[in-house]
């Protein structure tokens, strides 16, 4: 079979306005556990005058979703291409050409990088220069101040063509039916059942729907990791689109709310206090409506961004739980599941029992 295709070739284009920013497709498949071949064929193609014996690399560990590699020939790295190859059996997690619409709405918006080509299983984009952020900046006033102002930039985007309904629903319950049919039988005694996560799950979109959260564009998994912070420029921008799409407002903070304990070493007790919550939230809601806002908007968003953390507890934890069963990226899939949904019940009570100003 020939490896190569012609640029597009078995590649759908994205609906509507985005068709003039398809990006080239390449029929190169990339082996997980032998990233480097395959890596330097897609060089070829997007970085012809490259001599392939300078170019070098740089193996990215951070991620568990995915294998990334920089491939590049200056050490300052200033041309630099990121090949991302796809975890084994994430199609069942990501909607990959739901992605790649998200990756150039975002480049549209001057949001993400360039997004240089897509092959069989995976992508290639430009480098984003600056530090990935880990649990102890991001609780940093000048920082989350930052982010917190990227996030209400992003979320006033509006994706040409798409209905602005929230994905959370679906994709909650399309994972928790693959956990019921293909993963339950052989879950972990530590792991609640499948009884009571399905009583969960109905729990929870019948109290969360009732909060008029606004629905917007979201990042939807804005980890540490993901945000990248360039202190030249004096601004931050978040990668990884996967996961991006219409959901609730307080869904993307209160996730990102969550990452504050860490991902490796999980700390609940690095999650944001009242009074750092208030800050970033009044931070976001003047950026959001260009004006100064009353402590009752803040308050308000407040209590929804908490009620929608629990939420991600249990989205993250189901997801964890399908990633033990078929990632084979080193990570305790099933402890993480199990911190998450710990963390879900235990804070539960308290967070049902918060109350909208009147």
């Amino acid at each position: 079979m020939e490896e190569r295709a012609a640029a597009g070739a078995g590649c759908r284009e994205p609906p509507g306005p985005l068709r003039a920013a398809a990006v080239p497709c390449f029929g190169i498949f990339v082996h997980q556990d032998d990233i480097l071949p395959g890596a330097l064929r897609l060089i070829q193609e997007l970085r012809p005058h490259w001599k392939p014996e300078q170019v070098q690399t740089k193996r990215f560990t951070d991620g568990i979703t995915n294998k990334l590699v920089a491939c590049y020939v200056e050490e300052d790295m200033r041309d630099c291409v990121l090949v991302r190859v796809y975890g084994e059996r994430t199609e069942l997690l990501v909607d990959r050409e739901n992605e790649v619409r998200n990756f150039q709405l975002l480049r549209a918006h001057g949001c993400a990088p360039k997004l240089y080509c897509t092959f069989q299983n995976g992508l290639c984009y430009e480098y984003m220069r600056g530090v990935a952020l880990g649990p102890e900046h991001i609780r940093e006033p000048r920082l989350f101040r930052l982010i917190a102002l990227e996030m209400a930039k992003i979320h006033t985007i509006h994706a040409n063509g798409s209905l602005p309904k929230p994905t959370l629903w679906h994709k909650m319950h399309s994972y928790f039916t693959l956990v019921k049919n293909e993963i339950s039988p052989s879950l972990s005694t530590d792991v609640p059942k499948i009884e009571v996560l399905e009583r969960e799950l109905a729990w929870l979109k019948e109290h969360l729907s009732q909060l008029d959260s606004p629905v917007v564009f979201c990042h939807n998994d804005l980890l540490c990791k993901n945000i990248i912070y360039d202190s030249t420029k004096g601004h931050v921008r978040f990668i990884d689109y996967e996961y991006a799409g219409y959901n609730y407002q307080a869904f993307d903070i209160g996730n990102h709310f969550n990452e504050f304990a860490g991902v490796n070493e999980v700390n609940y007790c690095r999650y944001p206090v009242r009074e750092t919550q208030l800050q970033w939230l009044r931070y976001y809601l003047q950026a959001q409506k260009g004006m100064a806002v009353t402590s009752r908007e803040v308050e308000r968003l407040y209590v929804q961004v908490n009620k929608f953390a629990l939420a991600s507890h249990f989205f993250w934890a189901l997801w964890a739980l399908i990633q033990n069963q078929f990632s084979t990226i080193d990570f305790d899939f099933l402890r993480y599941a199990v911190i998450r949904f710990n963390q879900y019940f235990k804070v539960k009570p308290q967070v049902s029992a918060l109350e909208m100003p009147k």
